[in-house]
């Protein structure tokens, strides 16, 4: 018999996330244009491609550059984030990627003030399903000396604004993790716990939960994709990828594949992409600019904006204002091309 929490978070996603809740999410890269302003138009076409296999965008993500990006950079950039959403019809989590409760308070205080306004609704849910806003997304304050209390504090002073919210696991950032017992009682008392991202790669909360809390789990670590999920004797239910910014049509297949039962077929496509995206990982890994996950997805996704001729048009540019190498663009056009990625004709090719 499921307990009130679980009756309520289920109505709270149905509402804000959608029924089913989507399986395949992306934090999607920021583009630039040749001055460092975020490259609306060309954000928009990127969407374009992704919207018919991916449910739902987080922004800013870690991909999108939101550990870098400044007050004014976000709110231009879920500006256009929601403005996409509402033209294509799909949903934004709210990415409040700050290191201490207070700044994050802070954020989610400022962006619905903003939706308030955009909605032209003082109701607080409304105004975000007007906005197309699914929830906010929030990392545990950082620090490594910090305890599971403190983290678990943190987390209730989120939660008990009310508000839809996935909790990020992301020990790169903030130096420690959310333990079982924490997840737990976050999941049992707050039913607009919605969604858990971990891209930790260890997987420790989601190989404990299995989905048995209600709360929808996504895996954002790279590699080896369809082995982790649940048709495939795996831990999550879905997947929230920086690489859904290239892949989102070979994901979506893979899903489908397992969800038929083709586990052997999906594992192959799984594979055929863990190959590619390790190559451009290991490509963009001496950048000091940005991060991997938007440095290898950058590089990605100019070949699939200009197919074979990627190498004739300038790098991507990068939120510091440099440009990706050139020796890295062609080192990961190699890795595409080998993995039959390669499109015959770009997104942005007319």
């Amino acid at each position: 018999m499921r307990t009130g929490t679980a009756v309520a978070r289920a109505e709270i996603a149905q509402r804000m996330l959608g029924t089913p809740i989507p399986r395949l999410w992306c934090p999607p890269i920021t583009h630039y244009t040749v001055e460092g302003s975020v490259d609306g138009d060309r954000m928009a076409a990127h969407w374009g491609t992704m919207t018919r296999y991916v449910g739902g965008f987080l922004v800013p993500g870690s991909t999108g550059d939101g550990w870098e990006l400044q007050e004014d950079e976000i709110a231009h950039m879920l500006a256009i984030a929601t403005d996409l959403a509402a033209r294509l019809d799909t949903r934004v989590l709210v990415g409040v990627l700050r290191t201490d409760v207070k700044a994050m308070l802070d954020v989610v205080e400022a962006t619905v003030a903003t939706l308030q306004a955009a909605a032209g609704e003082s109701d607080i849910i409304t105004a975000m399903e007007r906005c197309h806003v699914a929830g906010f997304t929030v990392c545990p304050p950082k620090g490594a000396a910090l305890t599971q209390r403190e983290i678990q504090t943190g987390l209730e002073t989120i939660l008990d604004l009310g508000l839809p919210t996935a909790i990020y696991q992301l020990p790169q950032v903030t130096e420690n993790e959310v333990s079982l017992t924490v997840f737990e009682s976050l999941a049992a008392r707050y039913p607009n716990f919605l969604l858990f991202k971990d891209t930790s790669g260890e997987d420790h909360v989601p190989q404990e939960d299995r989905g048995n809390s209600g709360v929808f789990l996504v895996r954002g670590a790279e590699g080896s994709y369809a082995r982790w999920l649940e048709e495939a004797g795996g831990c999550y239910q879905g997947l929230l990828l920086s690489t859904a910014n290239c892949f989102a049509a070979e994901f979506a297949r893979m899903i489908a594949l397992l969800e038929a039962g083709d586990i052997a077929g999906a594992d192959t496509l799984s594979q055929r992409i863990t190959t590619v995206v390790t190559a451009a990982f290991d490509a963009v890994a001496e950048i000091r600019h940005g991060n991997a996950f938007a440095n290898a997805n950058k590089a990605i996704d100019h070949f699939k904006a200009y197919g074979a001729r990627a190498l004739t048009i300038a790098p991507p540019t990068l939120h510091a204002g440099a440009r990706l190498p050139v020796s890295v663009i062609r080192t990961v056009g190699e890795a595409v091309e080998a993995g039959g990625f390669m499109p015959l004709k770009g997104y942005l090719e007319t």
